[in-house]
């Protein structure tokens, strides 16, 4: 009888139309930051493909939610800059970050570490640091908008009219529309992609031949300075995000520690990029339909279909989403992420720790959750008068 209870409670997988435009709702951030390892890291695409793709079919399956898979921001970043700068940011390198990243996040998941830290983070500086992300999103897709604002203002225009739609989701409206105009735009576009054939490939053991370099930058330069990023955006503001809107499904942050590590320990392996899982993401899925876990299984099926298959064409693929379109995308996952965490305190001193966290957060979460951690030690000694 406890067993069937149990079964009943148990959130069912949706793959209806909305579920599969939900999917789709975190392309913003995840496009960008997949073209920059693929043209200036030159990172496989197979391995990373796989890796992606395995990930968000297991955290599908798993949280029962739309629980985001993102690309690490500042690993990524960093990566692309550094190439750019000469550093010796290889592919090499990047798969040791993606280790040493899974091995940090197991150890603060298992010894319950993350959780304890997170236990000493009051909710105004949580609520700050999803503020300013949402509104740091939205300023990063009017930039976007900016390369092509026609194209941009109708993809957000009908985008927002559509969004309450049911019947036609306004994710595939603006992802037709944006294959519609990069085809005018570049006729090119179109001999490519009917030139692209199915070639079957596996990944690659990845682990193999790295040098001490390879650790020595995949610590310093690319896996350090991800830490407090990704402890505030994908530990402490995911699980608010996930426990705000599904509550019958709520994690802990241990509990998402811990998948963190796994899915980078074993992405490592095949050469897959660091991951993790982001605020924005679950607001990206949820804010164009998705309400299950079917949203993250939909995507990583694709991803997985096109590692398989279509990996040396994923560049021409990838070039079916102007950027315009991608802005527009990721200006209202900015919204729907601001928009949550409006419930501000009605307590003068709280209020100006999330609004400091948030302008912080804007520019660089890391130093948005040090600056809000000071100020949150501050404010309960007295020392903040306002």
């Amino acid at each position: 009888m406890n067993q069937e209870s149990a079964a009943q409670r148990e959130p069912r997988l949706r793959f209806d139309r909305m579920e599969w435009a939900g999917a789709f709702g975190d392309l913003g951030t995840l496009i960008p930051f997949v073209i920059a390892y693929l043209t200036v890291v030159r990172v496989d695409p197979v391995g990373m493909l796989y890796a992606f793709g395995l990930t968000a079919i297991a955290v599908g399956l798993i949280y029962r939610t739309p629980f985001p898979v993102q690309p690490m921001k500042a690993i990524g970043a960093a990566a692309a800059t550094q190439v750019v700068a000469g550093a010796m940011v290889t592919p090499q390198a990047v798969v040791a970050a993606t280790l040493l990243t899974g091995l940090v996040w197991l150890l603060l998941g298992v010894t319950g570490l993350a959780g304890r830290l997170a236990t000493l983070i009051r909710r105004p500086l949580v609520i700050g640091i999803i503020l300013g992300l949402g509104i740091g999103f939205m300023l990063e897709g009017i930039r976007l908008i900016s390369t092509g604002w026609w194209v941009g203002g109708i993809a957000l225009g009908g985008t927002i009219l559509l969004l309450a739609n049911r019947f036609v989701p306004a994710m595939f409206v603006v992802l037709v529309f944006g294959a519609a105009v990069a085809l005018i735009q570049d006729p090119s576009v179109a001999g490519a992609l009917a030139g692209a054939e199915p070639v079957f490939r596996w990944p690659r053991f990845a682990l193999g031949g790295l040098t001490a370099t390879d650790w020595l930058v995949g610590a310093l330069v690319l896996t350090l300075p991800q830490l407090p990023l990704t402890f505030g955006n994908a530990l402490v503001a995911v699980t608010e995000e996930n426990n705000r809107l599904f509550p019958e499904c709520s994690v802990s942050e241990r509990k998402v520690a811990i998948s963190t590590g796994v899915m980078n320990a074993c992405g490592a392996v095949i050469g897959g990029i660091p991951i993790c899982h982001g605020a924005g993401g679950m607001a990206g899925h949820v804010r164009f339909g998705a309400r299950s876990g079917g949203a993250p299984v939909i995507l990583g099926v694709l991803l997985v279909l096109a590692g398989a298959f279509f990996s040396d064409s994923i560049s021409v693929f990838l070039r079916l989403f102007p950027e315009p379109v991608l802005g527009a995308i990721l200006f209202l996952t900015g919204a729907q992420l601001a928009l949550g965490s409006c419930d501000f305190s009605r307590d003068k001193v709280e209020r100006f720790l999330t609004l400091v966290t948030a302008a912080f957060a804007i520019w660089n979460v890391g130093v948005a959750f040090a600056v809000g951690l000071v100020l949150q030690w501050l404010s309960r000694r007295g020392a903040i008068r306002l």
